[in-house]
């Protein structure tokens, strides 16, 4: 299977249960696996057969930042969500991740994957 990948995309958001976290943006770290036939696109050499990487980061980020949301649980959901019924991708894996969230740990987060 091929895959198209997206690794480290950041978001600044409002995100979090807390007062004080729906008053400033955090960072948020997504990590995206995407099923897709590249064959065509490198046979042809071809962008329109190919899974664009910058469409796919632009339009989550534009997804994520249009609403605060509370937990990141939704952002991997709304996220696989997306990719899939927008970007005709069949398989996906998302990992987000919330740098700073838990003073003693780097960064916690949630992995789904889902498929049509």
């Amino acid at each position: 299977m091929d895959k198209v990948l997206i690794h480290g995309l950041q978001i600044d958001t409002v995100i979090g249960i807390y007062d004080w976290e729906k008053q400033q943006h955090q960072r948020l770290l997504l990590d995206l696996e995407m099923a897709w036939d590249n064959r065509a696109a490198a046979e042809y050499d071809d962008y329109g057969k190919a899974l664009c990487y910058e469409s796919v980061s632009k339009r989550l980020t534009q997804l994520i930042t249009a609403a605060p949301i509370e937990l990141i649980e939704t952002v991997a959901e709304r996220c696989a969500a997306c990719v899939l019924q927008e970007f005709g991708v069949q398989w996906v894996k998302v990992r987000v991740m919330k740098p700073g969230a838990v003073a003693t740990a780097q960064a916690v987060g949630v992995e789904i994957e889902r498929s049509r």
